[in-house]
């Protein structure tokens, strides 16, 4: 199976399971029926306050835009806090995977809302809901709280298959394991490749647009991360090729900026960075994982003969499915793998041996709780990542495909849509130098020639550089894992304003034309060093300091045990 460019690796998925047995759901009788663009039929609820958004003065509304037959697609709207909402930019967010769901986003990244250790919601000052109406979506069908048909069953906690169960009773085979209500997790009822994705990601736009006018623009923004290096090119190119041949009933969307952090672009390109971030040239954390032997390994799996980049050049050249997918398993299993196997490591920060505390996975039971679900019309408990998704995109072998997606970010620019790729530096599974390599690879105009220059924020601490010509910029984030917006959450914040406002990503404060361009050095050669770098497994309620990049410590109690800090949490310390 290839190798989940999200918040998971794989089949290791027990995380994505609520750790409390779920409950059958019943399906919500007070969502509001309506139709969006296209006669797209829409089914909503206004979520009340202190689920998510803690001001009262901000609405927030969730539901399903029912983008075919058994095909209903899950959204979270939350307006802005600090401006009219009806006036707004509006900006969309969608996490990767394939099928992990954006309620990762939401609640441990950029969301107005964060759950703590003891289920309560907390909100987070940082949330992109402070710059733009936010739309969070759970795309493909069967992602996160989107569903084909609602099914009872289980989740099977040794491979995160859902298995289906004839009626609203848990068996005695299944106890311990969380049975209620899911979606039919039939790989025929969903998306299989990045291209098939993009329709109903279309509809979804059309529908929620249409049942929402006030807050529907002919402009929108699109952020997304990880497996997004293939959903935001892609999507946003088919999106321009229907505003080209607008169908009767449909909404012109045109799109003005696309955000992409740690995405996985270019297999053959991002498959190699493994090694250059493990072996040579190396990370910035002077870490290397590996001894003498298992570079070796890596080396040879990578470069060998019939080995994982034969396989990949052999899937582009022929394309089948069966190539295709045999490349990126044996690429995902032989290669990037190899990290899992010796390392003991997270793979989306390297600083933190596993498991790893961070981000805070509290949100997943959160979501579980009836009452939570009752308030937002879920019909489906919630699954942080789909197996049924990540199956039908395996069997393709689209994340071992480009998909065209360098091409389509081209194609954006020239169509003067302002791109940006950013990277948290220790991210191993989309690691930033396969992420810079790729930028270089656009053809972006004069980018090869712009060089990297220090971000500069509110707090006067450097936190990344970037490296920018025109409309497109590639930022490399300090003392960041795969989610930058929980790691450095005020320069996540700061890139989004100035993104959306067509200010100059280092500073904020030139707006952006055809020939503005960073002048600096073509390397980012900054190191921090390993002092970050953590050696032993953390406690599983460890708390984040942004302000340290590292876990805040934890006290002795009289009796000698640890405990946290007495002082009290603050969504600073995320």
């Amino acid at each position: 199976m290839a190798a989940m460019r999200s918040l998971l690796f794989a089949l290791s998925l027990s995380v994505a399971v609520p750790a409390t047995s779920a409950q059958f759901v019943s399906a919500p009788k007070d969502l509001i029926s309506t139709k969006g663009y296209l006669d797209i039929p829409v089914r909503y609820k206004e979520v009340p306050t202190g689920i998510c958004e803690t001001d009262p003065s901000v609405k927030s509304y969730s539901g399903y835009v029912d983008v075919a037959d058994d095909q209903h697609i899950f959204f979270w709207f939350f307006e802005a806090r600090n401006q009219d909402p009806k006036h707004a930019p509006l900006t969309v967010w969608i996490n990767g995977g394939p099928g992990s769901s954006s309620m990762i986003g939401l609640f441990q990244e950029n969301g107005p809302c964060g759950v703590d250790s003891n289920g309560s919601v907390y909100n987070n000052p940082y949330s992109w809901s402070n710059a733009s109406n936010m739309l969070y979506i759970d795309q493909p069908t069967q992602t996160g709280f989107s569903y084909s048909i609602p099914v009872p069953g289980y989740v099977d906690d040794a491979t995160a298959d859902v298995i289906t169960l004839p009626n609203n009773t848990c068996p005695e085979y299944a106890a311990g394991m969380s049975c209620g209500t899911y979606s039919y997790p039939n790989v025929t009822l969903t998306a299989n490749t990045t291209e098939d994705a993009a329709p109903n990601f279309y509809r979804t736009l059309q529908g929620f647009m249409g049942a929402f006018p006030q807050y529907s623009r002919e402009g929108f923004h699109f952020t997304t991360e990880s497996y997004g290096g293939h959903y935001g090119p892609v999507f946003n190119e088919y999106i321009e090729q229907q505003n080209a041949h607008l169908q009767h009933g449909a909404k012109k969307i045109k799109l003005e900026s696309v955000m992409i952090g740690n995405g996985w672009y270019d297999p053959i390109i991002q498959y190699q960075a493994y090694y250059n971030f493990t072996v040579y040239p190396g990370n910035t954390y002077d870490y290397l994982p590996y001894n003498d032997s298992v570079s070796l390994l890596l080396y040879n799996n990578l470069y060998g003969p019939g080995n994982c980049l034969s396989q990949l050049l052999d899937c582009a050249a022929r394309g089948t499915n069966e190539i295709c997918s045999t490349a990126d398993s044996f690429c995902a299993n032989q290669v990037e793998s190899i990290y899992d196997n010796y390392a003991g490591r997270d793979e989306y920060d390297f600083r933190e041996l596993t498991p790893d505390p961070f981000p805070y996975e509290f949100y997943v039971d959160y979501l579980n709780t009836a009452s939570v679900q009752a308030a937002i019309g879920a019909y489906v408990n919630f699954t942080e990542s789909s197996n049924a998704v990540s199956q039908a995109f395996s069997s393709t072998g689209d994340d071992g495909r480009r998909s065209n997606t360098t091409q389509d970010v081209y194609k954006l620019l020239r169509q003067g849509v302002t791109v940006v790729m950013y990277a948290g530096d220790a991210d191993y599974n989309c690691n930033w130098l396969g992420g810079e390599a790729v930028s270089l690879a656009v053809g972006a105009p004069h980018f090869s020639n712009a060089g990297y220059v220090n971000i500069t924020t509110d707090d006067d601490i450097v936190h990344g550089q970037v490296r920018q010509a025109g409309r497109f910029a590639f930022v490399r984030v300090y003392e960041s894992g795969h989610e930058v917006p929980f790691y450095q959450p005020l320069l996540a914040l700061s890139l989004l304003e100035r993104v959306i406002g067509g200010r100059d990503v280092a500073t904020g404060k030139l707006a952006v034309h055809p020939g503005y361009k960073t002048d600096g050095p073509l390397k980012s050669t900054y190191r921090q060093g390993n002092g970050t770098v953590q050696w032993k497994v953390l406690d599983p309620d460890a708390t984040y300091n942004t302000t340290t990049n590292a876990p805040n410590p934890l006290k002795k109690s009289a009796r000698g045990t640890l405990k946290r800090s007495s002082r009290p949490f603050k969504p600073k310390d995320l």
